[in-house]
């Protein structure tokens, strides 16, 4: 998964990047389907362990433009894993209390305990992208959020916590494609928003600021995961490998039975 790392201080062009790219992946999309059911199961495993040794946590950073699968991805990939370790925090238009604070400070509220894992459907990098975009704020405000996210994800490193960030890559004819089925489908006419045409007109700008987000803020201790996401089975396996791959870095032993109670009696 290491082709698909964005390597700090390597400009990145979105337009080089093949969003229907299947190639790390050797074999047919059975043959996917089938491993990531197997990485699914693998995750469910390791995310006990995990929160049974409550030694550190992982937050998982989802980014996408809409119809990009943040909820698809979440859906698929921790649909066997324990609710009592695992967590979504989905971040909407600031309340009247968060825009009362600085940017990070709702963000901050919601990072992982120590054996948590947190998905962030969405996340500070909001406030460098639709902030931007839509003109929410002025440059000379976002331009410094790049390094205050930064530092942030940084702290949280030094704390302890591993940061996935995956950035789901679809191209614009297949957001089409993926509108177009939310107005014929009656099951996603929920998902469907006018806010989603207004910010297909601003592909362009989005992809500047895409563009920028993954230069300026992919780091040695947080870096960006580049994932061709026109494909849903390809994105799922590639999301489950990387956190599959990591839990199991971090080589973890189930916690011993306390002394006092190795030879403790059992009451009838």
């Amino acid at each position: 998964m290491k082709a698909f790392e964005v390597r700090p201080g390597v400009r990145v062009r979105l337009d080089r990047f093949d969003t229907g790219d299947t190639s790390a992946f050797r074999g047919s999309k059975r043959r996917a389907l089938t491993e990531s059911q197997h990485l699914i199961e693998k995750l469910d495993r390791l995310q006990e362990l995990f929160y049974a040794c409550h030694r550190c946590s992982v937050l998982v950073v989802l980014q996408g433009l809409d119809t990009a699968g943040k909820d698809g991805t979440i859906r698929h990939v921790f649909e066997g894993v324990n609710p009592q370790g695992v967590r979504v925090a989905k971040f909407r238009v600031p309340t009247p209390i968060e825009a009362d604070h600085d940017f990070l400070w709702r963000v901050h509220a919601d990072t992982p305990a120590k054996g948590e894992i947190v998905i962030f459907n969405r996340s500070q990098y909001e406030d460098v992208l639709a902030a931007r975009v839509d003109g929410l704020v002025p440059k000379k405000v976002w331009r410094h959020r790049y390094r205050a996210i930064n530092d942030f994800e940084r702290t949280l490193t030094h704390e302890g916590t591993t940061i996935l960030k995956f950035f789901l890559h679809i191209s614009e004819d297949e957001q089409r494609k993926r509108l177009k089925e939310r107005l014929r489908d009656p099951t996603k006419h929920w998902k469907f928003s006018r806010d989603d045409l207004k910010e297909r007109t601003r592909w362009p700008q989005y992809t500047t600021a895409i563009e920028e987000m993954l230069d300026r803020t992919s780091t040695p201790w947080a870096p960006w995961y580049l994932i061709p996401a026109d494909k849903k089975w390809f994105r799922d396996w590639a999301v489950s490998k990387v956190l599959v791959d990591t839990l199991e870095g971090f080589r973890l032993t189930w916690p011993p039975l306390p002394a006092e109670f190795r030879s403790a009696p059992i009451p009838p």
